[in-house]
């Protein structure tokens, strides 16, 4: 039986917005959005894993039916990718996953069926991984001096008119097991799954990224 496992990276240390992973979005940690998401789509997912260095987080983490895996403090730096957050979770597990599915804390706002669709399609396009992407319609340009040079448009074209280009979204990512033991989450065989909805600009940083956050989960709720 295939064996799949979520795995929650959430670290403790923030300079941007401090303590950002237990701040009370809607009423419950912004960590827990996470969790009850996964516990949201049990059918298919055998277990729930927090990794992290912060007691506090621990906390929050096994109050709201979470298991938690202590991350060394090594791997817990600002400049620590999440790959490496993610090996070790693998390494220390009694199972031997087949599937990872990763989410983000920091982008606790997710369309209701999204992972359960995406599962589908990992399943049946025998990808590496998978990771969802939202469309961009913006101009784009860059500074070279003083001078703006476009990157997607020519000066005068209508937005309309624009070439579409994706962005990675941060929503969710399902990645073999074997694949992160090598070092990868997304692989060259990844599939975009393109997630058009406004929660995909939900990924929380800042305060100003909290605020919105809190701004379209209050219009949810009403």
């Amino acid at each position: 039986m295939n064996k799949t496992v979520v795995l929650i990276p959430a670290r403790g240390e923030s300079k941007r917005l401090p303590n950002k992973n237990i701040l009370p979005l809607g009423g419950i940690p912004l960590l827990a959005h996470s969790i009850r998401y996964a516990q949201a789509n049990c059918s298919f997912i055998d277990s729930i894993y927090v990794t992290t260095d912060n007691q506090e987080i621990k906390k929050v983490a096994l109050e709201f039916g979470a298991q938690v895996i202590d991350r060394p403090q090594n791997l817990s730096g600002d400049f620590e990718p999440t790959i490496s957050s993610l090996q070790h979770a693998l390494s220390v597990l009694d199972t031997n996953f087949e599937n990872v599915i990763l989410l983000q804390p920091t982008n606790p706002l997710r369309p209701e069926n999204l992972l359960i669709d995406c599962f589908e399609k990992f399943k049946n396009t025998n990808c590496q991984s998978l990771f969802t992407v939202s469309p961009n319609h913006t101009k784009l340009g860059k500074l070279v001096g003083e001078k703006f040079e476009p990157f997607n448009y020519e000066i005068g074209q209508r937005s309309q008119d624009l070439e579409t280009l994706y962005f990675e979204n941060g929503l969710l990512y399902i990645v073999k097991a074997a694949t992160i033991k090598q070092g990868k989450i997304i692989t060259e065989d990844a599939f975009p799954y393109v997630v058009n909805h406004l929660f995909a600009k939900v990924d929380i940083d800042t305060q100003d990224d909290f605020d919105f956050a809190e701004y379209l989960y209050s219009k949810i709720k009403k």
